[in-house]
């Protein structure tokens, strides 16, 4: 018998063995971070910066790449096809955490992840063009109300967070609009600057078109004003109660990934985030810095989760 454990010990050796040498030369190759928004915007400028300062923290390349489309899910459906070793890591926008429940999708967002780290959140808010009629969101709505049916609302993906309060207003507000969905905001600014559109929900990227004086915004959906447009309201002072929108994301990876893989992205991660090149990044296009270590942030995936099924049922979002 002893003779038997002995040789079961040793055939089964080999198999740990070759993971925790892995685990422990993690990472020795480049890491990629799968976008699921195109070049250009706010989201794109944060993970670039952001992969930057993981270079230096892990002292191997970090490459993002962008996978816009499907309602900013493709990020995540990559990873059921992914090794979970640590080498391509997806950001999770809240629409991977939403569209499992309204219509069949290839993941679930309970079961399919690895949780590593919270990052940020967006400053989303709703522009138009410098020289629109509108002065005002009071404005806007009342053109609405004048023209049911004709009004163009941009927004960065269908069924996406910025689609979906977008909705809400309109439902609150009994407003009959169109809506134009785009792969994200680097796709609707062009839009909006083009009077294709009359408005259009983005993030923070307009910031600088703004400064220029070629675009103004209506609203601003944080908490509180943002520092870069103190004069814009938030939707709260307009009369939204409660309605503070920001839409957090962190980064995933595969399930069934080594515990001790998960730890060393974590804490590169970690340095990155704090990293003062991207902290100033995010000082510059108005973003939050919301740091969750691992355990915290699996915990808000899971209420994030369940809240945003809720969101489905109550607005009948399924599709």
């Amino acid at each position: 018998m002893n003779r038997r454990k002995l040789l079961l010990a040793g055939l089964a050796a080999p198999a740990f063995a070759p993971g925790l040498a892995a685990a422990q030369s993690f990472p020795s190759r480049p890491i990629t971070l799968l976008v699921p928004f195109p070049p250009g915007g706010s989201t794109d400028i944060q993970m670039r910066a952001f992969a930057e300062a993981a270079t230096r923290a892990f002292g191997v390349n970090v490459i993002t790449e962008n996978r816009p489309g499907a309602g900013a899910t493709l990020s995540a459906a990559a990873m059921l096809r992914t090794p979970p070793d640590g080498y391509t890591i997806a950001q999770l926008p809240l629409p991977a955490l939403r569209l499992p429940f309204m219509q069949r999708m290839a993941f679930n967002p309970r079961t399919d992840f690895t949780p590593i780290i919270h990052l940020t959140g967006y400053l989303f808010m709703m522009c138009l063009r410098q020289d629109s009629p509108y002065q005002s969101w009071a404005d806007l709505v009342a053109d609405c109300r004048r023209r049911p049916g004709e009004v163009r609302w941009g927004n960065t993906g269908a069924n996406g967070t910025p689609h979906l309060t977008l909705v809400d207003i309109a439902q609150r507000e009994n407003l009959d609009v169109i809506h134009v969905p785009f792969r994200g905001e680097a796709d609707s600014t062009p839009n909006i600057l083009g009077g294709h559109i009359e408005a259009a929900a983005t993030g923070s990227g307009p910031l600088t078109l703004i400064a220029q004086g070629r675009m103004r915004a209506l609203n601003v959906w944080s908490r509180n004003r943002s520092a870069k447009v103190p004069e814009v309201p938030t939707l709260t002072e307009l009369g939204y109660e409660n309605m503070v929108v920001t839409s957090p994301y962190g980064l995933v990876g595969p399930r069934g990934m080594n515990p001790e893989i998960v730890h060393r992205l974590h804490e590169g991660f970690r340095a990155a985030l704090h990293d003062p090149a991207h902290l100033a990044t995010l000082e510059r296009i108005d973003m939050p810095l919301e740091y969750l270590n691992t355990d915290d942030y699996a915990a808000f995936m899971a209420r994030t989760t369940d809240e945003e099924e809720a969101r489905v049922n109550r607005l009948g979002l399924r599709m």
